[in-house]
């Protein structure tokens, strides 16, 4: 490498080591962090951790249906949170629905953020109609409730992991595009923007150079609280019957399953699964909030 790329990476090491600093002074952050790295180790671990797969038909037994916590099943083992209406073990079936919950808000999350990126950025160097006209249609979309444009999107397309996803993309974009927005207009009247615009580089260049790594950091801030955001919204509409169907049961699938069962006593069936997505999402918005505290240019003012 040459001194300059020498100098750049020593540069990024330096300041990945003060982030990390700074976000060490916080250990309820700290142990989100913690909680994250558990619940996603047992999301990519559920197949081989999982006392049973409960999605596969030849296991279950509907004599093990409504177990309580703690009871041996037919299948030898112990029921650690007990089992549903259909029999399966629901520790297991939380291992699982942790899969499909968190997959459906880093894919939600990291599509968003791809378009609103990419809508905001254009926005910003355009300026003048263009920008105008974008960010009207923008303001529109976040003027209505996401949960609401989640619903009738859902609605139109129907159920299914892509369908969804697309929904919430939508339904989020708009939230990405307008961070962009603003952090990049405060950088396009800057010096180094004006002269590389001076220059015979193409835009692209300029765009994903110059004017996208110098808007990032409150990007960052918004792509952790959009994940924990999409987590809870995808819960929301299985919970209503519009996200996935039953063959890929997410937490909140599994929380509308016991619903009914909560008034005769089978809290288990419905509160655990419930427990789990609180978790998920406080522990993500928690180290979203840290990160934003770290990354907030005014701190120590």
């Amino acid at each position: 490498m040459s001194l300059v790329e020498d100098i750049q990476v020593e540069t990024w090491r330096t300041r990945l080591g003060d982030f990390w600093r700074e976000f060490a002074e916080s250990k309820v952050a700290l142990v989100a962090l913690v909680v994250i790295v558990a619940i996603v180790f047992i999301a990519v671990f559920a197949p081989w951790i999982s006392p049973q797969n409960p999605y596969d038909l030849a296991r279950l037994d509907l004599f093990d249906s409504r177990l309580p916590p703690g009871t041996v099943g037919s299948g030898g083992y112990v029921h650690i949170l007990g089992t549903d209406a259909a029999g399966r073990d629901l520790l297991s079936a939380i291992f699982y629905g942790l899969r499909i919950s968190l997959l459906i808000g880093l894919m939600a999350g990291a599509f968003a953020l791809v378009l609103g990126m990419s809508i905001g950025l254009v926005a910003a160097y355009k300026g003048g109609r263009v920008e105008a006209i974008i960010m009207r249609i923008v303001d529109l979309q976040l003027s209505m409730p996401a949960i609401l444009l989640a619903l009738v999107l859902t609605a139109m397309l129907g159920q299914g992991l892509w369908q969804l996803v697309t929904a919430l993309v939508v339904a989020q974009y708009a939230y990405f595009a307008r961070t962009i927005h603003g952090a990049a207009s405060a950088e396009r009247d800057k010096d180094y923007i004006e002269a590389a615009i001076a220059t015979p580089l193409p835009a692209h260049i300029i765009l994903l150079r110059h004017l996208l790594p110098n808007s990032l950091p409150p990007l960052i801030v918004v792509a952790t609280v959009q994940v924990a955001s999409a987590i809870a919204l995808e819960a929301t509409l299985s919970f209503l019957g519009l996200g996935l169907p039953l063959t890929e049961p997410s937490l909140g699938a599994l929380i509308a399953n016991g619903f009914q069962y909560l008034l005769s006593g089978r809290f288990w069936i419905s509160v655990y699964p419930g427990v789990a997505l609180v978790i998920t999402i406080v522990s993500i918005n928690l180290v979203g909030d840290q990160v934003r505290h770290v990354l907030n240019p005014r701190r120590g003012q």
